[in-house]
């Protein structure tokens, strides 16, 4: 498996993560059985960063605090053995227990107790990488970095960064410690982040972990003009971070681009799903992209993308067939 730096720092990483949303059931149900079947798969070839977060696995309704580390907590027991083998990254910063009346939680000692409750879920003493998940408008920046930097002091964190971070943004927290990546949404059908953010993260050696890159199964080919979702899948809004991509005016028009960008990848020997990985991979300042899993095979043909180049006039032809994609904005999510 490829490695890259994450920007600047020592810090190296497989170019495929292993993400853990999917194991918080806001995907819809979840095998534990096949999830750690598909961590141990990863595992063993070559994916080093698995990635989780406080969040994943809130959910709507009024007990929908208890399932808040409900993903850490199926990581860590499928790590379980292994631990010494990858790096952790989780985020945190957000809101996720019952006292708290915003989404934003970006106080010290919020920021603090999040680490605190992700190292006992993930089963571990420290965290490789730790991301504030979303930035606390309301709260200095200098309060909530020098959570972080304690950490970093204490041991429990290795490393730091942010996650759906603006440039404004990003440039203020790198002021005040050491980020060395910014964890933020990537694909064929969202390249907000690269117009807005890109440019800042390489000026100050900040390595890109791109999210979503498979458009939250869209650039699977999976879906069709009678795909419904499970009433827990987050998706079942049709709109994914602000940009209505399945919504009823817009499905026809980005199932036809699914479809050319599906003979392009046939073209490529390729599944539609290995394309759009391996288009994200090639992202300026992109340090990994992650991939969520819930069986073995789709960590395996993820994997399989690691390596894949693309000539200037296959993406040239990708640009192209994009060009009929619908429902896209321009604005980054807040």
């Amino acid at each position: 498996m490829q490695t890259r730096r994450v920007g600047a720092s020592d810090l190296e990483t497989s170019v495929v993560a292993f993400g853990s949303w999917e194991f918080g059931g806001t995907y819809g149900p979840i095998d534990e059985a096949d999830a750690t079947r598909a961590v141990h798969r990863a595992i063993d070839l070559g994916v080093t960063m698995f990635d989780s977060a406080r969040i994943y696995g809130l959910r709507e309704g009024q007990d929908r605090w208890d399932g808040a580390g409900l993903a850490e907590r199926i990581l860590g027991r499928a790590l379980k053995g292994r631990r010494d083998e990858i790096q952790i990254v989780t985020k945190g910063g957000v809101g996720t227990r019952r006292d708290h009346v915003s989404h934003r939680q970006g106080r010290y000692a919020e920021v603090i107790k999040d680490v605190e409750l992700s190292l006992k879920d993930l089963g571990t003493d420290h965290i490789d990488l730790y991301l504030i998940h979303w930035p606390d408008r309301d709260v200095p920046m200098a309060e909530t970095m020098s959570a972080m930097i304690d950490l970093r002091r204490a041991g429990k964190a290795r490393y730091l960064g942010v996650s759906n971070f603006p440039s404004d943004l990003l440039r203020e927290a790198a002021a005040h410690a050491p980020i060395v990546a910014n964890q933020v949404g990537y694909n064929l059908f969202d390249r907000r982040w690269e117009r807005e953010m890109f440019a800042t993260a390489e000026e100050l050696g900040i390595g890109v972990m791109a999210y979503g890159p498979l458009a939250h199964g869209l650039l699977t080919g999976t879906f069709t003009a009678e795909t419904e979702f499970d009433g827990s899948d987050w998706r079942r809004s049709r709109v994914f971070f602000g940009q209505p991509l399945l919504t009823p005016e817009h499905l026809a028009a980005n199932l036809r681009v699914v479809a050319e960008l599906r003979q392009l990848a046939e073209a490529k020997g390729l599944s539609l799903a290995q394309l759009a990985l391996a288009w994200a991979l090639g992202g300026p300042q992109v340090s990994c992209a992650i991939v969520g899993a819930r069986v073995p095979s789709e960590i395996e043909e993820a994997v399989a993308a690691a390596d894949v180049e693309f000539t200037a006039e296959e993406l040239e032809q990708i640009d192209r067939v994009m060009l009929g994609a619908a429902g896209q904005i321009d604005q980054v999510p807040q």
